[in-house]
């Protein structure tokens, strides 16, 4: 029998974020070791790219390594590093061909320069790509995020270019890392967890939360696809009421 092709909802979100969580556990269920489950998420990682193609998001974020996740134990730091900088050499080149464009967000000073060089070379690769943006946050906190634009905009009033008086929300939203790019309308976790774990804190702040009970590694097509059927049943309100959204959406 022929497959029914998959046709993406009516109202699809432009920003999808996602906490890729499970990981360890999708492991440890298989009695393997924590970093079988990272090298297994790359598959969904794949996945959820074709997706978003296939449903023209615009942006996809994914949370890689958060700026807490130095705390783990550090043979697993070590093997994260390398999976992070074998993915970085291997995917960049499949990014490229597929017209995607990458975009690495977070502190990078922590990071081995050998590191922080294959993450240049990958952006510098696809920079210009049309087709999406992909957007891995690494060593990355949304509380570092606001301090470093709160920095900028100190930095620019110490300058005498700026009033105190003159910041504005959009104005520090502008100075994020993010800034440049639409903020996410749909946010997924994995692993069966309720709570953003510091990411994207201000970038959230109207997002739709969509929570699933399925460890990272099984989170391929048909679950991201049930995610934006989700999100496309929803009734964005904004602070509005729903008479309102009707309204106009019938003027």
């Amino acid at each position: 029998m022929e497959k029914t092709k998959w046709v993406a909802p009516a109202s699809v979100p432009r920003h999808v974020a996602i906490i890729m969580d499970g990981n360890n556990r999708w492991a440890k269920k298989r009695l393997l070791p924590g970093v079988a489950g990272h090298k297994a998420g790359v598959d969904a990682v794949r996945a959820v790219i074709e997706v978003c193609a296939e449903a023209r998001v615009e942006v996809l974020t994914l949370f890689a390594f958060s700026s807490e996740n130095w705390q783990r134990p550090a043979d697993e730091v070590g093997a994260l590093m390398e999976l992070f900088f074998t993915m970085l050499r291997r995917e960049a080149r499949r990014l490229n061909e597929n017209n995607i464009s990458l975009r690495i967000i977070g502190d990078r000073g922590r990071f081995h320069p050998e590191l922080q060089a294959a993450m240049a070379e990958a952006e510098a690769l696809t920079a210009g790509n049309g087709r999406f943006v992909l957007q891995i946050a690494a060593n990355y906190g949304g509380q570092w995020d606001i301090a470093q634009a709160a920095q900028q905009l100190a930095r620019q009033v110490q300058a005498g270019t700026l009033r105190p008086d003159e910041i504005t929300p959009e104005l520090l939203q502008g100075c994020l890392a993010t800034g440049d790019l639409p903020l996410p309308d749909l946010c997924i976790r994995t692993g069966g967890e309720h709570r953003i774990s510091n990411f994207l804190l201000w970038q959230l702040a109207y997002a739709e939360l969509y929570f699933s009970d399925l460890y990272w590694p099984d989170f391929k097509h048909e679950a991201m696809r049930s995610a934006l059927a989700n999100f496309a049943s929803r009734q964005r309100r904004f602070g509005k009421t729903s008479e309102q959204i009707e309204a106009g959406a019938r003027a």
